[in-house]
């Protein structure tokens, strides 16, 4: 049998990453709720508000996706908006928000658009510690000192980062691969949202998508027309795709 050297040295940095965010974990510090006024002034639904049609929509969307992906443990989701200002950040957001409405579940939101990224700054959050980008450039980084608390009990955000010209192929990267690993592996367990840049104009949606147990497409109602939604659905696996959200506005980022 001829084994892989390559495939060795991946494995022992696996290993050893994840006993090194073992040995350093930190009990989670109990985290402040937000008032609904608060998290309305970041965008973001609020549990206090359920039995609102926009709240009672995200928790539908919830059911709609653990159910699509066999309601086994924790998964991975890719929040795509089709182009950009579709509104793709406010749906990852508030998606991630509604599973961590449930007391038995935890959730981490990457901002994975690295050259626009905006939950941090939507959310007020001051990302003193870094972000993505710097766990992916250091590998003696902890993820446990980036995860940042949303008022939100039970959900954290690991902000984009500082992003240069050389960041483009980090979210293709080994160590991109080994970070939703640490995450589903930390104690609780939690469930993963990727907030991804656009599918028109790049190809790191796709590339997100490999590491994602579902995929949701985002689409500006009366923005991305039909043709172009149909486009940008095609180039995910149907088995992993859940299907399109229309956002009807206001949109993010133009």
């Amino acid at each position: 049998m001829t084994t892989n050297p390559d495939a060795l040295v991946r494995a022992d940095q696996r290993l050893a990453q994840r006993l090194v965010e073992y040995r350093t974990r930190a009990p989670a510090a109990a985290t402040t709720a937000f008032s609904p006024a608060q998290m309305q002034e970041r965008s973001t639904i609020s549990p206090l508000g359920i039995g609102q049609p926009l709240v009672d929509a995200f928790r539908e969307l919830r059911t709609r996706l653990l159910a699509a992906a066999g309601n086994e443990g924790n998964i991975t989701v890719l929040v795509a908006p089709v182009s950009r200002g579709s509104g793709g950040s406010f749906v990852a957001r508030n998606l991630a928000a509604a599973f961590a409405f449930d007391e038995s579940t935890h959730a981490v939101l990457i901002d994975c658009d690295l050259f626009h990224a905006s939950q941090d700054s939507t959310l007020r959050i001051d990302p003193t510690n870094g972000g993505l980008v710097n766990y992916l450039e250091d590998p003696a980084a902890l993820v446990g000192d980036m995860l940042y608390d949303t008022g939100i009990p039970r959900l954290q955000l690991l902000p984009a980062g500082t992003a240069s010209e050389g960041n483009a192929e980090y979210l293709s990267s080994f160590r991109m691969r080994l970070l939703l690993e640490v995450l589903h592996g930390r104690a609780p367990p939690r469930h993963v949202f990727l907030d991804s840049p656009p599918v028109r104009g790049a190809p790191d949606a796709r590339i997100l998508a490999d590491l994602a147990d579902v995929v949701v497409l985002v689409a500006g109602y009366g923005r991305d027309n039909p043709e172009q939604i149909a486009r940008a659905a095609a180039g995910f696996d149907p088995a992993k795709f859940a299907g399109v959200v229309f956002n009807e506005g206001p949109w993010e980022r133009p």
